[in-house]
C-alpha cells in the first residue's frame, strides 16, 4: 500500500501527467485539494472509490484519512494542484506518514507559472534579457518569508519573477518592484490558467494592479513580472548557422 503524492498541473483534466493518471484511475481511495484541483481531474477515479475532498480538513483529519485507508491496504491517490514541489504543504504530510512507517512517493506535475507563460505563447528566458527564473511569493497570514528572501532583494536580480499567492498583495508587489523593473516593465495577471474561465491580464508594473481590478481578480492568480515577456531579445546561437557542437559538427570535421 502507498500514497501517491500526484501534481494535478494548473487544471485542465489533460494537462496531468500520464502517470498521474494512470494512478488515479486504479487507487481506489482518492483525497484531493477541492479549492485548486477541478472535479473532473479525479474523476478518472474507479467507481466506487472515495473521493475525498480535502479544502474544509485539518492536516490530523487528512493524515487520519491516509491511514485508515493504509490500515486497509489501500493504495491512496493525494492528488494536489501544479507541481506538489511548490507551495504543495506535502512536507509535513510526508513527516507524518515517515513517522507512521506509511510509505509514500511523490509524482510531479505542469507547474503553473510554466502553463502561464504557455497560455501567453512566452519564453521565460531570454539571451540578452534574462536567464533566470525566480519563483516566489510574499508573506501571508499562513506563511511568512525566511529572511533574505523580500521581494525587494529578489528583485534587485532583474530576473523573470514569478510570483505565487500575492494577487490580494498586488499593490506591494507593485510598489517593491518599481524601483527595479520601471513602470514600463511587462506584468502578467494569470488567473486560473487552463481553467474554462481562465483570464491573462497583461499590462506593466505601471498598471497591472488597476488592470487586475478592473478585471475583478482578487485569488488564484500567479503574478509574472520581466522584460523577457515582451519577446524581444538575442536570438539564441543554439540553432545558429556557425554554432557547431557534437550533432552538428563543422564541416570537414566529421
Amino acid at each position: 500500500m502507498t500514497v501517491h503524492f500526484i501534481g494535478a498541473g494548473p487544471g485542465a483534466p489533460d494537462l496531468i501527467t500520464v502517470r498521474g493518471l494512470r494512478l488515479i484511475e486504479r487507487c481506489p481511495v482518492c483525497l484531493y485539494a477541492g479549492s485548486l484541483v477541478p472535479p473532473a481531474v479525479v474523476a478518472a477515479a474507479p467507481a466506487g472509490a472515495r473521493v475525498v475532498d480535502t479544502s474544509a480538513l485539518t492536516l490530523d483529519q487528512i493524515i487520519a484519512e491516509l491511514a485508515a485507508a493504509h490500515g486497509r491496504g489501500l493504495d491512496i491517490a493525494r492528488v494536489h494542484s501544479g507541481d506538489p514541489s511548490l507551495y504543495g504543504a506535502i512536507a509535513e504530510q510526508m513527516r507524518r506518514l515517515d513517522a507512521l512507517k506509511i510509505p509514500f512517493d511523490v509524482t510531479p506535475g505542469v507547474p503553473a507559472f510554466a502553463a502561464a507563460a504557455a497560455a501567453l505563447g512566452s519564453e521565460l528566458t531570454l539571451p540578452g534579457v534574462a536567464q533566470t527564473v525566480i519563483l516566489t511569493r510574499t508573506a501571508t497570514r499562513s506563511s511568512a518569508m525566511p529572511d533574505g528572501e523580500s521581494l525587494d532583494r529578489l528583485a534587485a536580480s532583474g530576473a523573470t519573477l514569478a510570483i505565487h499567492l500575492s494577487i490580494a498583495n498586488l499593490a506591494r508587489v507593485v510598489r517593491t518592484l518599481l524601483p527595479h523593473y520601471g513602470g514600463d516593465c511587462p506584468a502578467v495577471v494569470a488567473y486560473r490558467v487552463s481553467w474554462p474561465d481562465e483570464q491573462l491580464i497583461r499590462g506593466t508594473i505601471g498598471d497591472i494592479r488597476e488592470r487586475a481590478k478592473r478585471a475583478g481578480i482578487t485569488r488564484t492568480a500567479l503574478i509574472l513580472v520581466g522584460r523577457a515577456l515582451a519577446g524581444d531579445g538575442e536570438e539564441s546561437r543554439l540553432y545558429a548557422a556557425d554554432h557547431h557542437h557534437l550533432l552538428r559538427p563543422r564541416r570537414g570535421s566529421e
